[in-house]
């Protein structure tokens, strides 16, 4: 589990292209000292397993359906991206609950200027719109934000001078593709839902989720 708080910004210095997977070599200045092969590394939000470390350079490898939805497989050597490690037992929860898995792809579609903020207009896809909220979480690119406004599948996040600097999302353009975590929070309560009304609720419903008593 992650919690959307960027760690370091890392540098992609290899792809191995093999047959059902891209091997990505990543250049990180600040976490090659807390990893150890087989630990989970948030990627540009990408929750991916580290299967090599050298120097302060680790591989870890992209399945070919990572790739294909998520950005990843539009990465090239040079390109930098969001490093996070998997959240400790004892670690400060400074975000929002992130899996590491990406329901979609957005396009930035306006970047405007706020004082000394940006605010960032995002399209999704539909199908994940109705998880994204006024003033609820959502995770683009590993970074975790909050959403300000919402019209139908395209929503605006404050970017704040701080996360500009110590992110990649400063250098997004009008076009740029970014990965969308929306809140799991709302996929649970979704769920839930769906099975109350093919169930309907009844006394046996009640009394096996607490709210009523046997005798």
């Amino acid at each position: 589990m992650f919690t959307g708080i960027i760690e370091d910004i890392g540098e992609i210095t290899d792809i191995r292209k093999q047959g059902g997977k891209w091997e990505f070599s990543i250049k990180t200045q600040k976490l090659t000292k807390d990893i150890k092969e087989g630990d989970s590394i948030s990627v540009d939000g990408v929750c991916l397993t580290v299967t090599q470390i050298k120097a302060n350079t680790f591989k870890a490898d992209a399945s070919l359906e990572t790739l294909n939805v998520t950005t990843l497989g539009r990465k090239n050597i040079g390109d930098k991206v969001n490093l996070e490690l998997a959240m400790s037992p004892n670690g400060r929860f400074g975000g929002h609950i992130v899996t590491g898995h990406v329901d979609g792809i957005g396009t930035i579609k306006s970047i405007k200027s706020s004082g000394e903020s940006k605010v960032l207009s995002i399209e999704v896809p539909e199908e994940i719109s109705r998880f994204i909220v006024v003033k609820g979480s959502v995770c683009i690119d590993g970074i975790s934000l909050t959403v300000n406004t919402k019209n139908d599948n395209i929503f605006t996040v404050n970017i704040i001078p701080y996360t500009s600097e110590k992110t990649t999302i400063g250098d997004k353009k009008i076009g740029s593709l970014v990965n969308i975590e929306t809140d799991i929070i709302g996929k649970y309560i979704e769920s839930l839902l769906i099975k109350t009304e093919k169930k309907g609720i009844d006394f046996d419903f009640l009394y096996k989720h607490g709210y009523i008593k046997g005798e």
